[in-house]
């Protein structure tokens, strides 16, 4: 676990001591804030219904942008070979560099943390959602991690990387919206492997098991294909 936390907290040095993080993160918040503001401001409604509307469809794009580097920047600088036969083993290397992207995440979702704050000084908020957003946000941020992890263990190109773990990440948001137009007895199983109704129940506040086992199950495939690619490389 020593060894986790040693390449967490050298992955979460090499983020914050690259200007392309601030960089994110200003996008983001920009974002979400106009979102935010158009709900208090123009729609004069004290709601986040507008941001949790909005973030899982940022996250798609933010999430590639900081994990493309993860793996495929080890290959192209050629320390990935250095990495993999160093006393680290190829579980504590993908668990550091995961731990390192899901701090990221936190903390730039825990700086929209101000939004749901200002709302409860201007009214009544029902902090059951809020809280269970947040929790779906993170939890889907940290599929799409485990997703960038994935893409980047394939290519030493950082574009393909961010183009791979962008498609894929796509392909679970869409599941959920195109269930209506799907035959009826295949609608139920592409709406369960979709992000949409896992991440719409627990926004609501509604914190069941099989939401959560979906996320957990979809990280744990994510990170064993990342060991398996990883392995591969050794043979």
């Amino acid at each position: 676990m020593t060894s986790v936390l040693t390449l967490t907290r050298k992955e979460l040095k090499h983020y914050f001591n690259s200007p392309m993080a601030y960089v994110i993160i200003a996008v983001f918040l920009l974002i979400t804030g106009w979102f935010f503001a158009s709900d208090l401001f123009l729609n004069d409604l004290v709601s986040l219904r507008s941001y949790f509307a909005i973030v899982p469809l940022i996250l798609l794009f933010i999430v590639p942008a900081f994990t493309m580097r993860l793996l495929s920047d080890e290959k192209r600088q050629g320390t990935l070979e250095l990495l993999v036969t160093s006393p680290l083993s190829d579980i504590e290397i993908i668990l550091g560099k995961f731990l390192g992207g899901l701090i990221f995440l936190a903390t730039m979702l825990g700086l929209t943390l101000v939004y749901p704050i200002v709302l409860s000084q201007l009214g009544e908020l029902d902090w059951g959602p809020v809280i269970g957003g947040y929790l779906g946000l993170l939890l889907m941020g940290a599929s799409l991690i485990a997703i960038g992890l994935f893409s980047s263990s394939l290519t030493a190109n950082q574009i393909i990387s961010f183009i791979l773990a962008f498609f894929i990440g796509f392909v679970f948001f869409l599941l959920g919206k195109v269930v209506g137009v799907l035959p009826a007895w295949i609608a139920p199983m592409v709406n369960y492997i979709g992000f949409d109704m896992h991440f719409n129940n627990i926004a609501k506040g509604v914190i069941d098991t099989r939401d959560l086992l979906y996320y957990v199950s979809l990280i744990y495939l994510m990170l064993f294909f990342t060991l398996q690619s990883l392995l591969n490389r050794k043979k």
